[in-house]
């Protein structure tokens, strides 16, 4: 038989097969729970900002303008690890109607992947501090990045070997904090290390299986990084699944970079169709710049972003 006859007979062959057998796509996705449509239906924007690009001469200030513009979460910065102030900006937020969301830290300058004893117990010291603060507060997570460009010598097997070794201790300490440790992928521009938010996804769940809550670590999605490693942003906020805890809002690769949704090219709208898929109803949080009058900037990305979202029909 040639090869072209014996193909076409294996493709029939196939063909009569399925008629007689009911086939069922077989799911492998560890994140589907059969209960997509529901997920899907509970999903919901919740917007909010980080307390820099919003005007305003005080915490008070800013607060009552992200309420106004119908913002619900508010982003913070590491002084949450006094614990003094923590439960001073925990009533702050209250009283503005808001809730909190992420604690953006960073990488404290890589130290918790240093092969420097004192180096890394001083970022490890330093990250239980603000992830006691976080807890107080009722943030969602702390914001962790590994490494910046330039901050570590590690290989990228070195440090995720030393992010399984050191962080499901860690990891149990943010869940007994009522918080979270959330790795954000930063694009190859900022970090070698951890890019795509399924690669941040992949490591939080196998800290989680290593530490004893199970639940200490989670992920982020930014979509500005996002925009730039990812090469499709619906299959990239799926991948994070039930592990996504935070998104950052920021367009432009260029003209202009990185500034608010609506001032650039940037669209949101398949990004926004895979966190409707995961049931997505989560803070996402402005982390960018704004070009123009703030006052009427800031109100006219939240409206866009809106719109988008309503694109966003699965």
């Amino acid at each position: 038989m040639k090869r072209r006859e014996f193909l076409a007979a294996g493709v029939a062959a196939a063909a009569l097969a399925m008629t007689n057998v009911e086939v069922k796509a077989e799911v492998t996705d560890s994140t589907y729970d059969g209960k997509s449509a529901d997920k899907q239906q509970s999903a919901r924007l919740c917007l909010g900002s980080q307390l820099g690009i919003i005007p305003g001469g005080s915490m008070e200030e800013k607060l009552a303008k992200m309420k106004a513009w119908g913002m619900e979460a508010v982003e913070l910065g590491g002084n949450v690890a006094n614990l003094d102030e923590a439960k001073k900006i925990k009533q702050q937020i209250a009283d503005a109607g808001l809730i909190p969301s992420a604690v953006c830290w960073g990488s404290h300058n890589g130290d918790l992947m240093s092969f420097d004893k004192e180096r890394k117990q001083k970022g490890t010291d330093d990250l239980k501090k603000v992830l006691e603060g976080a807890g107080i507060v009722g943030c969602t997570g702390v914001i962790y990045v590994p490494a910046f460009n330039g901050q570590s010598p590690l290989t990228n097997q070195e440090m995720r070997k030393m992010l399984l070794d050191d962080f499901p201790a860690l990891a149990d300490f943010a869940a007994e904090c009522g918080t979270t440790i959330i790795f954000e992928p930063l694009n190859r521009g900022e970090a070698y290390f951890l890019r795509q938010v399924a690669d941040g996804a992949a490591i939080a769940r196998d800290i989680n299986e290593l530490s004893s809550k199970k639940c200490g670590m989670t992920v982020m999605g930014d979509f500005y990084h996002m925009s730039i490693e990812e090469t499709d942003m619906m299959g990239a906020f799926i991948s994070g699944g039930k592990l996504l805890s935070h998104v950052h809002l920021a367009g432009g690769v260029s003209d202009p970079r990185r500034t608010i949704p609506g001032q650039n090219k940037s669209r949101f709208v398949e990004g926004f169709r895979g966190l409707k898929y995961i049931g997505y109803t989560g803070p996402c949080s402005f982390e960018c710049g704004v070009r123009g009058d703030r006052e009427v900037e800031i109100p006219k990305a939240l409206a866009f972003l809106k719109k988008e979202y309503e694109l966003a029909v699965i």
